[in-house]
């Protein structure tokens, strides 16, 4: 079958089923099984059943709980609130200090918490109202709160990444380190975002001047002590070679569970809810990703991903433009597909591509997480624009799409800036070996 013919009708019909409100998992998998029933031996059904066993089994995939764990804990105590706090007092001079001390907080937040729409909603809830009572623009409000609800993903650990290695065998420990620096980055160019729009209309976000006095600033930083050494035992344990991945997210969820305990965050009900959430969470990823494979698995069989690298590796322009239109694609689809369902749908695609391009897969995985944050931020089907409606339900859906926007012009220019300089993420994986 002709790939781009093959590929369009297994496109198709995705969204047909996610376009009747199917869930993205169920969708995703109902398109595989097709797929094998209409194209490939029936005997290939028998495969489907190894491939679910064999992932759902894989010691790589213990991490994922212990991630979401991580997150759901940090997200039960106050450290959101007192990292809001702490950043709006250190940054207070700065123009549109609320909304950068938002991006700020999210930073340090998203990290250890590794979940996009949990770092939006933890932070939201405290940032969004206080931005809106000191007279910010609504739509710069929830803007800068979507956006950086986003670098829960990019800041390692990452649930993305788990996912991303998982489907291309991939070293996850090479994936967080490689984040790092985009994550710096990235969280830096959200602040100059910001600051520009402020510079260009001053009247989104007034100077709101907070008096305090030197101990108050001082004292402030103790939200973001714990959380700090938290995502330093995480990443150092990975970085130096004492730990791996699902190692550390063991660490992990044992230290945020303590700093939960030590901020008196946990009651009974409290570890109820971590609990489910977290093993709903978890069973969601792991369904995602089983049937995300039948759907690779049919892709594979039918010579769909050779056949793509085959055809983009022989056309005559240079490959980082190839890239860019990999990137134009996803972006495009990003607008209607689930984040996840958008990896584990694209990756198997282009991968095979991307590598025979002579590019690292590694890089390619940082790049990848970036296209998700664009997808959690871009209207119709954004998450993170939903997850704000939901914290603050009197917002209105035209402000926070409005708001959103803009914040995707800086992550676009730091996947271009990534194609052009790719040790921006590889050279401290490089540094590590």
């Amino acid at each position: 079958m002709d790939p781009i013919a093959g590929f369009s009708i297994f496109m198709v019909v995705l969204l047909l089923f996610l376009a009747t409100g199917t869930p993205v998992a169920v969708a995703t998998g109902l398109v595989g099984i097709l797929g094998v029933y209409l194209f490939l031996p029936l005997g290939a059904i028998t495969q489907l059943a190894s491939i679910a066993y064999a992932q759902s089994a894989s010691f790589v995939l213990v991490v994922v709980p212990l991630f979401v764990m991580m997150g759901e804990a940090l997200a039960a105590t106050t450290i959101g609130r007192d990292l809001f706090t702490a950043a709006q007092i250190w940054l207070r001079k700065l123009p549109g200090s609320l909304a950068i001390g938002t991006i700020a907080a999210c930073a340090v937040f998203g990290g250890p918490c590794g979940s996009s729409p949990v770092t939006a909603a933890t932070i939201g809830s405290m940032a969004i109202p206080e931005m809106i009572k000191k007279g910010y623009k609504p739509s710069l409000a929830y803007g800068v709160t979507a956006a950086g609800g986003t670098l829960g993903i990019l800041i390692p650990p990452s649930i993305p990444m788990v996912l991303y290695g998982v489907i291309t065998e991939t070293s996850i420990g090479d994936l967080f380190i490689a984040g790092i620096v985009p994550g710096i980055l990235m969280t830096i160019m959200l602040a100059l975002t910001v600051m520009y729009q402020v510079w260009r209309d001053p009247s989104v976000a007034p100077h709101a001047p907070i008096e305090t006095v030197e101990a108050e600033r001082w004292t402030s930083l103790k939200a973001v002590i714990p959380i700090t050494l938290l995502g330093v035992a995480i990443m150092g344990s990975i970085y130096a070679g004492i730990a791996t991945p699902t190692e550390a997210g063991a660490v992990g969820a044992l230290g945020s569970l303590l700093i939960a305990l030590w901020l008196r965050a946990l009651n009974r009900k409290a570890i109820v809810r971590i609990f489910d959430n977290t093993s709903r969470t978890t069973a969601m990823f792991v369904l995602l990703i089983v049937a995300g494979l039948f759907s690779a698995f049919v892709l594979a069989r039918l010579g769909i991903p050779q056949a793509t690298a085959k055809m983009l590796t022989g056309l005559d322009i240079p490959p980082w433009v190839i890239l860019v239109l990999i990137n134009v694609l996803l972006a495009v689809l990003g607008m209607f597909m689930d984040p996840m369902s958008l990896m584990v749908v694209i990756v198997p695609v282009f991968f095979p591509a991307v590598v025979a391009l002579g590019y690292d897969p590694v890089w390619f995985g940082v790049i990848i997480t970036i296209n998700i944050e664009i997808a959690a931020i871009s209207p119709p089907v954004g998450f993170n624009l939903f997850v704000l409606k939901t914290v603050v339900p009197d917002s209105n859906m035209k402000d926070i799409i409005q708001g959103s926007l803009i914040f995707i012009i800086p992550l676009a220019l730091g996947i271009l800036g990534l194609i052009a300089f790719p040790e921006i993420a590889l050279f401290l994986v490089k540094m590590m070996k």
